[in-house]
């Protein structure tokens, strides 16, 4: 959502960012260099624990959104771009909150992700910025939620006068 001014940012507003496939050797992969449990790395191993078979990192799972998310958001600030209107700068990430991995995924599996802004308000000790804070959903192929977390970044404010 880096995309646009703090002031262009609406309550309630809900992006689709795309979707992420998890291929078994990619599940494999990432959790090698990642997150190295038994059950994201090995079929034996993973029908003995709790999620019955070879499951996805919730790291990977997490890293599927970013992935969405930076393609989603950077297609529409080229958009913006191409269209000649001005570019925020994009601000820093002060963090998440409540991150959940709600259930695993699976090598097949494909999440769809999204984001609704839940709130925003001004910083008083940041007057240039202001604090987005959106709700990030993946839900995977069956329409079960799989991830979920509270995402802030910091979006600069349009300076008065400035045209979008």
């Amino acid at each position: 959502m880096t995309w646009a001014y703090f002031e262009e940012f609406e309550t309630g507003r809900v992006d689709e960012f795309g979707s992420y496939h998890f291929v078994r050797d990619e599940v494999i992969r990432f959790a090698r260099a990642y997150d190295p449990q038994p059950f994201h790395l090995d079929d034996e191993a993973a029908r003995k624990s709790i999620f019955g078979r070879l499951a996805a990192s919730g790291w990977h799972t997490t890293a599927g959104m970013m992935k969405c998310w930076s393609a989603y958001s950077f297609g529409l600030r080229a958009k913006r771009a191409a269209q000649g209107l001005a570019l925020p700068e994009i601000g820093p990430s002060p963090g998440f909150d409540n991150l959940e991995w709600l259930r695993p995924v699976y090598p097949g599996d494909t999440v769809s992700y999204s984001g609704e802004v839940i709130s925003k308000r001004l910083l008083a000790s940041r007057p240039r910025w202001g604090l987005v804070t959106t709700r990030i959903e993946g839900v995977n192929q069956d329409g079960v939620k799989v991830l979920r977390f509270l995402s802030k970044l910091l979006v600069e404010r349009r300076a008065s006068g400035q045209v979008a």
